[in-house]
């Protein structure tokens, strides 16, 4: 009586935790920072002038990756790289307090390394100059409708997004700014040296994260597999030659970007999956956030003929075509994210990685 009265009470206090039956056992948890950068100031260090940057050294864009290893872990762990704006939190506990594809595949067995990439979160310092200081993001409306949870104020109605504003309140704090520049180049050195670490992984990654995975795989041979979660932004790649059409968008001018074909066939060593969620537009809209997805998704489909044409195994999967809709740019914090959890693990046990 006692224990159920206890669990009554962290339910009322604390309704946006959601705990599972099961305990998840760990053999190890930890963390460490990867790859960086060092800039040596030219002056001379002087003790008597301790807080002097003359003579010293800067440390930055390094990755920072927080770890947990289950017991009985499989062969490959899954590295998970988050999106624009975003940080490791992306994976973790969903904004109305489910569990997230951390635990979810540390449940099924998986090693899982969440990155935070150079000057984003926990790995924020740069050694390049920001543009000026942080100042308040009113960026609330821009969001909901850049990650399609609706048309502000209202959300779609089979959005698999929560409906509460507490929900929404907590998916608008988990964002996170930039405290350098963006450079996908320093991302992917960092991700590269973050998989020598790991060794042979599985990357998945999201949004703005795609294009520095993409970049990644010309960067280091440890790539096993990538599960991409609707990648978007800057670069798109493809083969010299057969570089899509741009595609104009009320969001902008969606394009690719031409690497030789060596560096392309890279992307056929490995299985590739691409997903993509709901209310993403068919025709030009004025809607900006479902206008260009319609872009990325035409450019991801491309993408993977491509990769298909020169010999590799790349699939890209639309939610709505298989019947699952409602789903936001974050479908793996969805209301259904342990549908799109058991998508995924069923592509890795059919490709092999499940052992």
């Amino acid at each position: 009586m006692k224990k159920l009265l206890l669990c009554l009470i962290i339910i009322a206090l604390f309704p946006f935790i959601a705990y599972s039956s099961e305990p998840i056992m760990l053999q190890a948890q930890g963390s460490f920072l990867a790859g960086g950068s060092t800039l040596k100031d030219d002056g001379e260090f002087v003790f008597a002038d301790l807080w002097s940057q003359s003579g010293q050294t800067a440390y930055g864009d390094h990755a920072y990756v927080f770890y947990q290893v289950p017991v009985n872990a499989k062969k490959l762990p899954m590295v998970f790289l988050h999106g624009g704006g975003q940080s490791k939190k992306t994976w973790e506990t969903t904004p109305d307090g489910r569990e997230g594809f951390q635990n979810i595949f540390l449940r099924r067995g998986f090693t899982t390394y969440l990155v935070d990439q150079p000057r984003r979160g926990e790995a924020g310092f740069s050694i390049v100059s920001s543009d000026g200081a942080l100042t308040p993001m009113h960026y609330d409306r821009t969001m909901f409708t850049l990650f399609r949870l609706g048309r502000w104020p209202n959300f779609y109605e089979d959005t698999q997004f929560p409906r509460d504003e507490e929900s929404l309140n907590q998916f608008m704090r988990q964002g996170t700014p930039n405290t350098g520049p963006l450079d996908f180049n320093v991302v992917a050195d960092a991700i590269a040296a973050v998989l020598e670490k790991t060794g042979p992984a599985i990357l998945v990654t999201h949004s703005q994260g795609g294009g520095a995975g993409w970049i990644t795989t010309l960067k280091t041979d440890k790539i096993r597999a990538i599960a991409a979660f609707e990648p978007g932004g800057s670069p798109r790649l493809f083969p010299e030659g057969e570089v899509p059409e741009a595609i104009n968008t009320s969001f902008g001018v969606i394009e690719g970007t031409a690497i030789p074909l060596d560096e392309f066939k890279k992307f056929t060593k490995f299985p590739i999956i691409i997903f993509y969620g709901d209310h993403i537009a068919t025709e030009p809209t004025d809607n900006y956030g479902s206008d260009q997805w319609r872009a990325e998704l035409a450019m991801g489909r491309k993408f993977a003929e491509l990769v298909n044409k020169y010999g590799g195994d790349c699939t890209v999967i639309h939610l709505p075509e298989l019947g699952i809709k409602g789903n936001t740019h974050f479908m793996f914090s969805d209301l259904n994210n342990i549908e799109i959890a058991d998508l995924l693990s069923k592509w890795l046990n059919e490709k092999g990685f499940d052992e």
